[in-house]
């Protein structure tokens, strides 16, 4: 399995962005659709600042990109960073599996 490499800061600000539950779920509706900032805002009980805020934490972390179209900001979901971040913890994952094998391998060892 090839596993993109996302540097140590890039991983970090990916984790600490998704820490923030109103952050994944605005990454949850802009991976479905492109979305205003204005009707984000709307969607929630904070400002419309608060709001920009966790937008500017997202497009750091490269999970959403925000493009201006006229006067509007639209909010678009990366779904390659979801990815990437995804393909991550599946080496995580393999690692703890083969560990966990491995000791089911010497525990039945000792059994014999």
């Amino acid at each position: 399995m090839v596993v993109y490499e996302l540097s140590d800061e890039q991983v970090n600000k990916v984790f600490r962005a998704l820490a923030d539950a109103t952050r994944r779920d605005i990454v949850r509706r802009t991976l479905s659709a492109e979305v205003r900032v204005s009707d984000l805002a709307a969607a929630y009980d904070m400002s419309f600042a608060a709001v920009q805020k966790h937008v500017a934490a997202l497009e750091a972390a490269g999970l959403v990109t925000k493009i201006a179209r006229g006067r509007e900001r639209i909010v678009r979901g990366q779904p390659d960073t979801i990815r990437h971040v995804q393909e991550l913890l599946t080496a995580y994952e393999d690692i703890w599996r083969q560990r966990i094998s491995r000791l089911d391998d010497f525990l039945a060892d000792e059994t014999d």
